[in-house]
């Protein structure tokens, strides 16, 4: 269709391939609406082009409300904690938005309710219903307020002024009424509409008053004096529904003609116009940041669109019955929608990631770490909770529950059989890891313990900590064998040589110190850094250390005497993690500039940078055969990379939220990465990459196959993945029968 045909365009004009050569143009098919007329119809002439799989509009609800009727309106609370809904059913009901608990059941109107909004002190509920009334509830009592009688026919919306003094509503009467919340009196009543008001709306200043009707216009009030200042016409059908920007310069409106119109709102002109629903739009309403548009309708989807360039964001499909109500939170994170099937579902906002309800942690993922068999995963949380997990199977092995605070730190003992942990609550905690049998709890720290590390007999532990201090205890025991005082401030970051000789710390004093292991002594200061030193560690035969510090750099230092071989600058950002390959020749550093960097150790040459991630590098780590490296950044993404030749593996897959930390198991084989979910991966070799702004290309080429959205890219999911706990649903791409990129000219067949 022609309405479709100029959504694809703007979706392409603002694609990275509208950027490139002619014959790449078209990949952007591959990624739109996967069920489209048009995408169904270049199929048959383009038949070789990858195709590329998963749920491209869709997003799963997070919260489902069962009403026992049609619900045919909801608003959010402007704290985003409450829902209110009015339903056929006469009521008007408050849910916990987390939960979809019930809060407040509210009666008093004789006839369905068909609009609800919340004050904006959230004290209070107006409600308008066909019973030709509008009421004002106690929002935390339910006690009726007030009742405003002055509409001769059923009232069809109702909204707050942005000071909760006034109250508007609009009725099938044709008038709009404007009324003094405090003494429930008709302030105004605005006649202009032939026919009845579907819908109004204050804009944020509350100098104006939108209203929309069965007339086909939108028209624009003077809130003040009730003069009509605009009339907006251009829709072929009735207008169901019209909303404020949150600056009030534009209206949206959506009517029964299947389109949703942006408006200026000072002169009247149309400036967008976005079609893509398949039946009449009930509901609209803009994002509290005025970026985008939320519009519901009766073909049962909600859909979410880009103001700026028409492009559709997001289908959300769910509903069974006609969507009658949308709204955004106040904090922009959700979206809520009422339907015919009686529910009202909240849905998460972002565009195109798919809300999950984990059944592992329920807070930040803040440390993993492999068992030696590598059959186990252990995890620690801001939950509180240390969990065990199959590597397999994704199955929960054990949860260990007895820090107080968030653990910040967890290691598995060399031979396996046991886990370390260390929290905000200060204590160290060592577990049997098959049984979760609580061993030991060290108590001598003063401050929320930040690092944890066995050392390689397993005999004893190291921890750093908020309270400046380093200590080693004895793993059987708990018994403090060590104090080791130094820093002036908090430790972040502990790890023993390779040869159990020398503990390394790295302190927001900007120092990294050694210490002989055995008598606890320091051995060196190391002070060349100006800001926080993040990340510390050890060369494989103990004779280097590697530090990555706020101040943007990374810097080799002689383990023996404390001299500075070497400073690596290149990153234009904090230094959040570093680590040696295992053959000690190169350096891996992520950074806050949002690249992953490797160096030549030895002449401290950066020989790759890898740029993909969308937000800072929080950790990195080299494969135990040095063939890879894992990457985690705060874009919630883990990126595995190939480490000769720099090209990112299509091992790209989004998470749910900020990726903490990420770990090779010994053979290599694995990688475990840590948010609010647990991701393993599989990682051998893929035959394509992915540059950071979208595009596949061939291995060891230049060749730009096709370019993906960003939620497509950051959701991909290889196919030699093994596991993923929780469960999401992520992309695919299939390039075995393609002949797209280096081969375009073949990729077009003419239908016979």
């Amino acid at each position: 269709s022609i309405n479709e045909t100029a959504n694809f365009a703007a979706y392409f004009s603002a694609s990275q391939a509208a950027l490139s050569t002619p014959h790449l143009y078209i990949s952007s098919l591959a990624t739109w609406l996967n069920d489209s007329s048009l995408t169904q119809g270049w199929k048959k002439f383009f038949p070789l082009i990858p195709s590329v799989t998963g749920d491209r509009r869709m997003t799963m609800s997070q919260v489902n409300i069962l009403q026992t009727n049609i619900v045919g309106c909801v608003a959010f609370s402007h704290d985003s904690k409450w829902i209110v809904s009015g339903s056929y059913d006469k009521s008007v009901r408050v849910w916990d938005a987390s939960s979809g608990t019930e809060m407040q059941q509210l009666h008093g109107h004789n006839e369905e309710v068909t609009s609800v909004a919340f004050s904006p002190d959230n004290k209070s509920i107006v409600s308008g219903s066909s019973d030709k009334s509008v009421r004002v509830w106690d929002a935390s009592s339910g006690a009726e307020l007030q009742q405003l009688h002055g509409h001769n026919k059923k009232v069809t919306s109702v909204a707050f002024s942005s000071d909760g003094k006034w109250i508007i509503s609009g009725s099938d009467d044709k008038s709009v009424r404007v009324w003094n919340v405090s003494n429930g009196a008709t302030l105004k009543q605005l006649i202009g509409h032939n026919k009845r008001v579907t819908s109004v709306a204050f804009s944020q200043d509350g100098k104006w008053i939108a209203s929309g009707s069965d007339d086909k216009s939108v028209r624009v009030w003077d809130s003040f004096s009730g003069t009509e200042l605009q009339q907006l016409n251009g829709h072929a059908s009735y207008v169901a529904s019209v909303a404020f920007s949150p600056d009030g310069k534009c209206i949206v409106s959506g009517s029964d003609d299947e389109s949703v119109r942006v408006w200026d709102a000072s002169s009247g002109t149309e400036l967008q116009h976005f079609n893509g629903h398949r039946n009449g739009i009930t509901s609209v309403a803009f994002s509290p940041d005025g970026k985008c548009i939320v519009s519901g309708s009766d073909d049962k989807s909600v859909r979410v669109w880009d103001l700026s360039n028409g492009v559709e964001l997001q289908r959300l499909n769910g509903h069974s019955g006609s969507v009658r109500s949308v709204a955004f939170s106040p904090d922009g994170k959700c979206i809520a929608s009422g339907s015919d099937d009686k529910f009202v579902k909240v849905w998460n906002a972002s565009s195109g990631a798919e809300m999950q309800q984990s059944d592992g942690h329920t807070s930040y993922i803040t440390s993993v770490s492999f068992s030696s068999n590598c059959k186990w995963i252990a995890s620690g949380s801001d939950d509180t909770s240390v969990r065990v997990w199959d590597v397999f199977s994704g199955t929960l092995v054990q949860q260990y529950n007895g820090h107080t605070k968030a653990v910040k730190s967890v290691a598995f003992s060399p031979d396996g059989t046991c886990v370390v942990s260390g929290s905000d609550d200060r204590s160290v905690q060592v577990w049997e890891a098959s049984s979760g049998t609580k061993l030991q709890q060290y108590n001598g720290h003063k401050g929320g313990v930040t690092s944890v590390a066995f050392s390689l007999n397993g005999k004893c532990i190291v921890s750093g900590a908020n309270d400046n201090s380093l200590r080693v205890c004895d793993t059987s025991s708990g018994r403090e064998i060590q104090q080791l005082n130094g820093h002036k401030k908090a430790v972040r970051s502990v790890a023993y040589s390779p040869d159990s000789k020398w503990i390394v710390s790295g302190s927001d004093d900007n120092s990294v110190r050694v210490w002989d292991a055995s008598s606890g002594t320091e051995l060196h200061q190391l002070n060349s850094h100006t800001d926080y030193v993040r990340s510390v560690a050890f060369s494989p035969d103990s004779k280097w250390i590697v530090s990555g510090s706020d101040d943007n750099s990374v810097r080799v230092w002689d383990a023996s005497d404390g001299v500075e071989l070497k400073c690596l600058d290149g990153h234009s950002g904090y230094i959040r993690s570093v680590a040696f390959s295992p053959d000690g020749k190169c350096i891996v550093s992520g950074s806050d500039d949002k690249s992953v960097q490797i160096w030549d150790a030895s002449s401290g040459t950066k020989v790759q940078q890898y740029n993909g991630h969308k937000s800072g590098v929080t950790s990195v780590v080299f494969s135990p055969d040095g063939k890879w490296i894992v990457s985690g950044s705060n874009d919630k993404s883990v990126r595995v990379w190939n480490a000769f030749c720099g090209a990112e593996l299509p091992q790209t897959i989004s998470d749910t939220d900020w990726v903490r930390s990420v770990a090779f198991s010994k053979d290599g084989k694995c990688i475990v990465s840590g948010d609010l979910s647990m991701i393993v991966y599989d990682t051998p070799y893929s035959m394509w990459t992915s540059t950071y702004n979208g595009w596949i290309v061939l291995p060891f080429t230049s060749h730009w196959v096709m370019w993906l959205p960003d939620h497509v890219c950051n959701a991909m999911y290889h196919p030699l993945n093994t596991l993923i706990i929780p469960s999401h649903d992520y992309f695919h791409v299939d390039l075995s029968f393609s002949t797209f990129g280096e081969k375009w000219a073949q990729c077009y067949n003419s239908p016979t």
